[in-house]
């Protein structure tokens, strides 16, 4: 798992089928559900005539930790929620990225907001790493 400015990604060995059911599982395990699903390729077909490869966006919710987020800040529904994304890159490679909680959070500047971006983060640092990773992760 290779962490960046904002999130977290793994360049997995899954096929992009089975990289989707795998992190929508994983997340699962880590008590979120899968709010929204936004299927790119299709969006982009329907409304430009674009092709673009596979690429889908995962709407991702721990409704125990949203729940105490939004009572310490309602306005915080503006970031929610945590998205991952899936997607095919130009060598055809399956990638999953998760947004950085704690990098999003931040910008609320509420330090009563840091235990429960750090848990959400911890939970998706282990979706992550519970996903097959490539050898040489390069995304």
């Amino acid at each position: 798992m290779q962490q960046h400015d904002y999130g977290y990604t793994v360049c997995t060995t899954l096929d992009y089928p089975a990289a989707v059911a795998a992190v929508t599982a994983a997340l699962k395990q880590e008590g979120f559900g899968v709010l929204t699903t936004i299927d790119m390729q299709a969006t982009f077909k329907a409304k430009l005539n674009a092709d673009i490869a596979p690429y889908v966006i995962l709407g991702a919710c721990n409704p125990v930790l949203a729940q105490q987020a939004l009572t310490v800040e309602p306005e915080l529904g503006l970031l929610l929620p945590c998205n991952v994304i899936v997607y095919l890159d130009d060598a055809g490679q399956t990638i999953i990225s998760a947004i950085n909680p704690e990098v999003l959070f931040s910008i609320v500047q509420r330090d009563d907001l840091t235990a429960i971006a750090q848990e959400v983060g911890a939970r998706l640092r282990r979706v992550m790493a519970a996903l097959p990773a490539r050898a040489d992760e390069t995304p």
